[in-house]
């Protein structure tokens, strides 16, 4: 496992690049990538281990959220984010190994909608074993950690949930879509989901209802909200979240 750095809340601000919030980056980065009508899958290479860094507020709590980045992002980019939800929360930032046409993701794409399905499972199984490796090292009770992901970070969570049943107990999506071409019929009725997506997310906002099936059909407990945002994620999602998890200011 790629060693972990450790940073303090004070820190996040300052790695989240020149006081831009890390969500408005990760949104402005994924818009310019989704105008592009064709990819490109010859470029493609993969990290030996999944770099991660924790961040820790002055007072943490017991609260852990672990965070996927979308594409373009890395292990720094939702901690704002992160942090807006749970200011008490200890966060670890992950960073996917794959990198598309010079581009971090968590799996290999054909097209916007389209991905590699071995790839996913691929990369779904390296993620678990980095997971436990983790979470014994760090003594971490992954049951009761929440797991924040956006875009690709989130489908990869979504996918892994199916393909793993018992590893994510409570996630928050970010502008998910399903991209499992076969999903295993798997008994997740001790897992929650916060899924939201954008309303004017035209490329992805279809897909969100059917990940929604697909994790109610499990018996996962599920609140799907639909916002007035595009791809882009921001205040009115931490708000939710924060809301979802009861981490909201009183």
């Amino acid at each position: 496992m790629a060693p972990a750095r450790t940073l303090t809340l004070a820190s996040i601000l300052a790695l989240a690049g020149a006081m831009v919030p890390a969500h408005a980056t990760e949104g402005m980065v994924t818009t310019a990538m989704l105008q592009q009508a064709a990819v490109s899958v010859d470029e493609v290479t993969r990290l030996p281990a999944f770099v991660h860094r924790m961040f820790r507020p002055e007072k943490p709590s017991d609260r852990t959220i672990i965070m996927l980045h979308g594409s373009g992002g890395d292990e720094t980019t939702l901690a704002s984010l992160a942090a807006a939800i749970a200011p008490d929360a200890t966060l670890i930032g992950v960073r996917g190994r794959v990198v598309q046409d010079g581009v971090k993701r968590w799996y290999k794409r054909i097209s916007p909608t389209q991905f590699d399905q071995e790839d996913v499972r691929k990369e779904a199984a390296a993620f678990v074993d980095f997971l436990k490796d983790m979470a014994a090292e760090r003594k971490l009770d992954l049951s009761k950690v929440t797991f924040l992901g956006y875009s690709n970070g989130a489908n990869l969570i979504a996918a892994l949930t199916q393909l793993y049943p018992g590893v994510v107990r409570s996630a928050v999506l970010l502008r998910p879509m399903p991209v499992l071409g076969e999903t295993p019929k798997v008994d997740l009725s001790d897992s929650r989901f916060l899924t939201i997506a954008g309303a004017d997310d035209k490329l992805y906002s279809p897909f969100a209802q059917a990940l929604e099936s697909q994790l109610l059909n499990c018996g996962a407990s599920v609140e799907a909200r639909m916002i007035h945002s595009g791809h882009a994620i921001g205040e009115e999602d931490a708000k939710i979240a924060a809301e979802w998890l009861g981490t909201a200011s009183k």
